[in-house]
Formats: C-alpha cells, structure tokens, sequence
C-alpha cells in the first residue's frame, strides 16, 4: 500500500471509532448518571514509501465529559444524586468502582444496592444496611442516613485522585486507578436521580459531520485504487 493508502486508512480508523463513541452516547441518553464521551485524535510522524517521513492520525484517546446532568425528582426515598463534585461508591466483583447513578434500592439482605445487585458502600468502605418494613429513612447533605430520627451510616462520596486515569466500565461505572479521596462537604439529594449528560441534538449533528467525513475518506480512496489500477494496467501493456 502507498503513503496515501495508510494516511487515509488511519484517517477512516479514527472516524469510525469516533461514530462507534457517538452511538453509543446517543443510545446512552436516557441512561442515569451516565457520562458523554468523544475521541481525542492525535498525529504521529512515520516513514513512508520513498519519503522521508509522512503525518499519520490515530484517534484511540477517549475523552469523558464530566458535566453534571440535571437533576431529576422522583420521590423515592432510596434514590439519590450529588449535587457538584464527587462518585458513589459500590462494590463489585472486581473491587470498589466509582458512580454516579443513585438509583438504589434495599436488597432482600437488608443492604443498599445499585440497580446491578452492587452494594453501596460507606465512608470507610463497608455496605450499607437499611431497615426492613418500609422504616422512613432520611439523607442528609452530607450522605448521612438516618432511620426514625437515629443515624444508620454514612454514603461513601468520593473523587478520583487523578480523574484522567479513570477507565469506563459498562455505562455508569469507573475505576479510579490511582485511588480515591473522600470528597469535603458533599452535596448530596434524597429523592434526586442525575440524568445523563448527552446532549442529543448535538450528537446527532456530530454523528451527520463524521460520517460525510468517512465517506469522503471512502470516495478519496476508491479514487485512489482506480489510479492505481489504471497505472498498473498501463505499466503491463
């Protein structure tokens, strides 16, 4: 393959990924608390076919959007949002992950959960127990549930020590890999559930931009090709 071959295939490498992000945010739009993400692109200089070096694109760096989506009132007593900075913190199989989707609910085992079966956790890192019987429990701003007026625990509100190291899992999860912190004077909302933060018109108008790039990449190389061909088929004769 020529020089232009591989720049414009790096070209349409990176715009299809870019519509496989733009797709997914789109199909996320009524997911809560999930965060938009876009493709950083990047340029790397390379050798090529008889010159000396030549520009190539790559766009692998996936950019998260961590725009706070609005909140949404719902009247359930379990569900909760936060209001600024910070991440709830669950349980998983794979060790404790990061989230901003509050909408919990009590497990048969009397703890607080994630709608995936996750555990919410503490401060300290320990599920939380809720009373059975449908006993009226109260969030404070500070994630401080109380249960008939007597405090039962406190929820974990936490933010990534380096938030361009956390790594999506799924649509609403995130692992911080290098740690967390308690977050000072969380705010967060009983009753609340944050939306996503996709814009969709906007999606839908990226997705309309990227793809008539992809198909000018396509149509330059077809082009391409036929050139090649033609001045093959010249070359035999």
């Amino acid at each position: 393959m020529e020089t232009a071959g591989y720049t414009a295939l790096s070209r349409q490498s990176g715009l299809l990924r870019e519509m496989q992000v733009i797709a997914n945010n789109i199909a996320n739009t009524n997911t809560t608390g999930f965060r938009q993400e876009g493709v950083i692109f990047s340029e790397y200089i390379t050798e090529g076919d008889d010159v000396s070096s030549v520009s190539m694109a790559q766009g692998r760096i996936h950019r998260t959007s961590f725009i706070q989506g609005e909140l949404e009132p719902t009247g359930n007593m379990y569900d909760m949002a936060i209001e600024g900075d910070g991440f709830f913190l669950v349980g998983t199989p794979d060790g404790e992950r990061l989230t901003r989707a509050g909408a919990f609910s009590p497990s048969a085992e009397g703890t607080l959960v994630t709608p995936d079966g996750f555990a919410v956790l503490d401060a300290g890192g320990a599920p939380i127990f809720v009373p059975p019987g449908g006993v009226e429990l109260a969030v404070a701003q500070d994630g401080t549930l109380s249960a008939e007026g007597r405090p039962i625990g406190q929820i974990g509100v936490v933010q990534p020590v380096d938030p361009l190291r956390m790594t999506r899992q799924g649509s609403q999860l995130f692992n911080a890999e290098a740690g967390f912190e308690p977050v000072e004077n969380p705010r967060v909302m009983q009753g609340f559930t944050e939306a996503s933060n996709v814009n969709p018109v906007l999606q839908l108008s990226r997705m309309i931009e990227v793809q008539r790039a992809y198909e000018l990449g396509q149509s330059f190389a077809e082009r391409e090709d036929e050139r090649i061909r033609t001045a093959l088929k010249a070359f035999v004769k």
